[in-house]
């Protein structure tokens, strides 16, 4: 609402001057003065004085969407500018056809999602000079290979899961009954031929549902599948989300050089290390129902060390199933449409990768 409100206040002209102010602040990193804007060629700005733009800057200042950093004639934007200015971005520019084949290129002949995962992250670093964040969620890694049941005693079953990431799990149960080497092997198969390629969460429900619905001699193979497959695989041992972050060393490269600055963003690296702390940053902000890309400027209420950096997000999901997040985190200097497009098109990307077959 209070973007809204902002927008509401601002005349078409003072957009304008604050877009350039913006832009010019973004490429120099330098203050804008009033000079610089009026020398700029854009039709709504072309013609006008110094003196004309500086008033207006002076409306925007009072609207707390610019300010000046200690004594500089110039102005630098606030974080509510870098809002409004995200928020008239309409994605028009998008990635170029070489930037998507460049993009395509660097993920072909992947194959597992750790590599996936690793390279994602690469990518989003390489194209946003930021740190680029990929996480799967605990499903994504445990796509279903193989199962396999052996009977060790009365009432006592090995059972070996392999996942298409690469992932064996081999348990011993304890059975409320003895199961035949036969009956094994049935609900091995029945396993095998139904739910290769399934996530382990969508196999327990649909179990639990067919067992629902079944009211037959079918059910006393469903019960006994259900049981080796819940111990086999128990809820609680799900594994914890895989993240990748790759870039931090960007994020010295593009702060300020001053010693407090440094001793920030050696916290922010701390903190990027932990990446325990990063699911954490990712869950609180980004929604893994919604459709699009989303620009948080308020790190720090989350995170008081990610103060003055920016995260760049979007949810990969396929067949309504949460895959995982890939962003970006960067200094609020960053080329906000590119990036934006760059990871809405890698959520895609990423999304397309873990569908093949491993």
């Amino acid at each position: 609402m209070a973007m809204m409100a902002d927008a509401e206040r601002v005349t078409a002209r003072q957009r304008a001057i604050l877009t350039a102010i913006v832009e010019s602040y973004i490429d120099t990193g330098e203050p804008v003065g009033s000079g610089t804007i009026s020398r700029m060629p854009q039709a709504e700005i072309a013609g006008l004085s110094p003196a004309t733009v500086r008033n207006e800057m002076a409306a925007l200042a009072d609207e707390g969407l610019i300010e000046q950093p200690h004594t500089s004639a110039g102005r630098i934007p606030t974080a509510r500018a870098f809002r409004m200015y995200v928020e008239q971005l309409n994605g028009s520019a998008g990635l170029s056809v070489g930037s998507r084949r460049q993009i395509d290129s660097s993920f072909a002949g992947l194959a597992g999602t750790q590599a996936v995962l690793q390279r994602t992250s690469h990518v989003l670093a390489t194209l946003s000079s930021g740190v680029g964040v990929a996480i799967a969620t605990a499903s994504i890694g445990d796509m279903l290979e193989h199962v396999h049941f052996s009977r060790l005693a009365e009432a006592r079953v090995l059972a070996v899961v392999v996942t298409r990431s690469g992932m064996v799990r081999d348990r011993v149960l304890a059975m409320d009954k003895d199961l035949t080497l036969r009956e094994l092997e049935t609900a091995a198969n029945f396993l095998n031929e139904n739910f290769r390629g399934w996530s382990i969460e969508r196999v327990r429900l649909e179990i639990a549902r067919l067992v629902e619905r079944e009211r037959n001699e079918y059910q006393r193979l469903l019960s006994s599948v259900q049981q080796l497959w819940a111990r086999a695989v128990p809820e609680t041992d799900a594994p914890r989300q895989t993240v990748y972050v790759e870039g931090v060393a960007n994020l010295l490269t593009s702060g300020g050089g001053s010693q407090e600055e440094r001793e920030r963003l050696r916290e922010v690296l701390v903190a990027l290390e932990a990446k325990q702390r990063v699911v954490e940053l990712l869950n609180a902000y980004i929604d893994a129902r919604q459709e699009s890309v989303r620009v948080v400027f308020d790190l720090e209420e989350q995170a008081p060390e990610m103060a003055g950096l920016v995260l760049i997000a979007a949810p990969s999901r396929m067949g309504g199933e949460s895959l995982g997040t890939v962003g970006v985190i960067g200094p609020k200097r960053m080329q906000y449409e590119r990036t934006m497009s760059a990871v809405s098109y890698i959520a895609q990307v990423f999304e397309r990768m873990l569908e093949m077959p491993q």
